[in-house]
């Protein structure tokens, strides 16, 4: 069975420690839940916790704060600020040297102020309601002087 609330991650994490397989799975549930923003705000709402971790408690609350933002639920649950939502030392969701450039200019205002860089839309799933679109970053880039200026050797 699927957990039902962030907390039932936590709580199946701190027993076998696979908490992105739990995540994973709540993400179905929550979004087989589509539409009825009550019943998905409640599988949000209590906080879920702390595993000891810094980068999966981080992640957790950048989770609650983006799925309360982009599934426009009544609120954002308090818990996702606590200090120790928030890491000090960047994480990059994949961590390709590579990428990096593009997950921090695409990643969700949920996930940039906790360091954590991902891209555009970080929980998606095949059970994702695409019927609500995705989400779209706009790329654009300077024209003219400004762009021949980016691309000149600095002295």
């Amino acid at each position: 069975m699927r957990p039902a609330s962030l907390r039932e991650v936590v709580e199946r994490a701190r027993v076998d420690g696979d908490w992105d397989h739990h995540l994973q799975n709540f993400l179905d549930a929550f979004y087989a839940l589509d539409g009825d923003t009550a019943a998905q705000g409640a599988m949000i709402a209590e906080d879920p916790g702390f595993l000891g971790r810094a980068r999966p408690d981080a992640f957790l609350g950048g989770v609650g704060e983006h799925l309360a933002r982009r599934w426009r639920l009544p609120s954002i649950p308090s818990w996702v600020r606590h200090e120790a939502r928030y890491l000090d030392t960047a994480m990059f969701v994949p961590d390709e040297r590579n990428l990096r450039n593009y997950l921090i200019c695409v990643s969700p205002v949920s996930f940039r102020p906790r360091l954590i860089f991902t891209g555009p839309d970080p929980l998606q799933r095949a059970r994702f309601p695409y019927h609500r679109g995705v989400i779209r970053m706009p790329l654009t880039f300077p024209q003219g002087p400004e762009a021949a200026a980016l691309f000149e050797p600095k002295r």
